[in-house]
């Protein structure tokens, strides 16, 4: 017999027939001669009920099904007569898979802190919580791809391992063959990177909007969808060191077009969430954060504010508030900044663009001031910036002349400056955060919280 989901037995209609279902225990009680199983396969945040004639049943069996054991069930499917589902298994056969001794199994029936559960980080999607992030996760994925196919973009995988750093901040991981016990010498008294494998120095990408870059000017419009990594010491509840970005690129787009689409992207995967994991988005708006699915509904009905970055640097020096960080124009804002806008000032997304030439990358397209770069961040309440893109410089002796007051190695760009030398045209785009869009989709704390297995210093355990 073909087994069936729980997820579509929960949702089909009363049949009478016999089915096969699947799972781990959720939870076994016991009523006179009657044992009833909540079980789950994962399919859903709902378990199914299993009804257990004890009499028909070996009592070591029995015994052995605690929570956390994996079954095969087989038996009828009838109307429930309990409240919470309509459906329910009367069982004639059960197979135990995997014994769960209750003694020592980690996720015991009382609450455990997201400190413990990351811990135990190949147990946790067994809770309810990380079942219904993941699942949200995997929603959120596939929506993605979804969008840009459907508008004809191409998916376009670019290098993990990198020889450049597209964002200039140094803080990046190395990969090398060389024995560290023995590392080859130069005359000169530096590392021999020729007798590497890739004669060079090299990294793990922390993005791959350069190559992105390369493709969209030959194929209109492509986007990625990968892991990234920055070698950041950094323990704060919105860092990993490893993380998923994805970065669309578009030629012949201005910062306006950029803009546009930013908020379109964001709202369709907002809808595709509610559509789609309500019951999962329900759990989490009660469990985690009761104000989630309005949160989502609410950015979902209200357009973005657009305002530059001199404007709003008048709002925050203006507000009658007590900052941590100073404030002032050409300093980076700070999520608090980023927050007040968004939270207290406008109560809606906010875009902001036209930053100070010196806060930003190179390949950043310069306004006609010549201190301002067409750039655009999107600030979420909750998570301060969720996507960061600009109109990138087309012209190559602007670009050139920003690498060189960068102090960036021309050499290793030369590809990369090729492009605006043989039919460069203007074209823009954005990273998007996965995992800051999954916190925000979820209603999560801690970034550490929407990835399966997070990186982070000292951190690599499973």
């Amino acid at each position: 017999m073909k087994r069936k989901r729980v997820k579509e037995l929960l949702a089909g209609p009363v049949t009478g027939e016999k089915v096969l279902v699947k799972g781990w225990v959720r939870t076994k009680r016991e009523i006179k001669n009657v044992a009833f199983v909540a079980l789950n396969d994962g399919s859903t945040i709902n378990n199914i009920q299993v009804v257990i004639d004890i009499s028909l049943f070996p009592a070591d069996l029995l015994r052995d099904i605690t929570t956390g054991a994996s079954l095969g069930v087989t038996g009828t499917l009838e109307a429930s007569q309990g409240k919470g589902q309509s459906v329910e298994i009367l069982a004639s056969e059960v197979v135990l898979y995997g014994k769960c001794d209750p003694d020592i199994y980690p996720l015991q029936k009382k609450g455990h802190s997201m400190e413990f559960l990351r811990e135990i980080a190949h147990l946790r999607f067994r809770t309810n919580t990380f079942g219904a992030v993941m699942r949200i996760r995997h929603a959120m994925a596939f929506g993605i791809h979804k969008y840009f196919n459907d508008r004809g973009f191409f998916y376009l995988h670019t290098p993990v391992i990198t020889g450049s750093d597209a964002e200039g901040a140094g803080e990046m991981f190395h990969v090398t063959t060389l024995d560290l016990n023995d590392l080859p010498h130069t005359d000169k008294g530096a590392v021999d990177f020729e007798k590497d494998f890739f004669g060079k120095p090299t990294n793990l990408t922390v993005s791959g909007q350069l190559e992105g870059e390369l493709g969209a000017l030959a194929l209109g419009e492509i986007y990625t969808f990968g892991p990234t990594f920055r070698a950041e010491n950094s323990n704060t509840p919105r860092h990993l060191a490893e993380f998923w970005m994805i970065e669309p690129e578009m030629a012949f787009w201005d910062l306006n077009d950029n803009m546009d689409m930013a908020e379109d992207f964001l709202k369709y995967l907002i809808k595709y969430a509610l559509d789609n994991c309500r019951e999962d988005l329900e759990f989490l708006n009660k469990m985690i954060d009761k104000d989630l699915i309005e949160r989502l509904e609410f950015v979902l009905a209200n357009s973005f504010v657009r305002l530059t970055y001199t404007e709003a640097i008048k709002i925050l020096e203006a507000a009658d508030h007590k900052w941590e960080y100073e404030i002032g124009w050409g300093r980076d804002l700070q999520a608090e900044h980023e927050r007040y806008l968004v939270e207290v000032h406008f109560k809606r997304p906010v875009i902001l663009t036209d930053y100070p030439k010196a806060i930003k990358a190179f390949y950043m397209k310069l306004n006609d001031d010549s201190n301002t770069v067409r750039a655009m961040d999107v600030l979420f309440p909750g998570i301060g910036e969720i996507i960061g893109g600009s109109q990138r410089e087309e012209e190559l002796d602007k670009l050139t002349r920003r690498i060189e007051e960068m102090n960036l190695p021309l050499k290793d760009l030369w590809w990369y400056l090729d492009t605006r030398k043989f039919g460069t045209v203007p074209h823009s785009g954005f990273g998007l955060g996965f995992e800051r869009l999954i916190l925000f989709m979820t209603g999560m704390s801690n970034i550490r919280d929407v990835i399966p297995f997070p990186r982070t210093p000292r951190n690599a355990e499973f």
